[in-house]
């Protein structure tokens, strides 16, 4: 799957989520460091990309206003790794199916 993490999720979930066989673009890759969350959630809409983020109220609120390929909001944990584990978790059981064009948590 393809995915866009926003500036506030680790770089870690970066390599996780690529280690896992998936295509992961970082906001710091396509966007100014000063892009608003609204140029960030286009950006993933325009690369046909799910959107990863931890920054929940914003994003939901764009989500629910337009059409787009797929919001996961990432809850922040103790460690990393645990954050990742979810993250693959919400894959692994919601499939391309349930991540494009729909909210989901991990």
């Amino acid at each position: 799957m393809n995915f866009f993490l926003d500036h506030d999720v680790p770089i870690e979930i970066a390599r996780i989520l690529s280690g896992s066989g998936h295509d992961v673009s970082t906001v710091s890759q396509a966007l100014a460091v000063t892009a608003s969350d609204e140029e960030v959630f286009q950006a993933a809409v325009d690369a046909s990309r799910i959107l990863v983020t931890c920054n929940r109220d914003d994003f939901l609120a764009l989500a629910k206003e337009r059409q787009h390929p797929g919001l996961v909001v990432l809850i922040r944990r103790r460690t990393r790794i645990a954050e990742g584990a979810a993250l693959l978790r919400l894959i692994d059981r919601a499939g391309p199916e349930g991540l494009q064009e729909n909210i989901n948590f991990a």
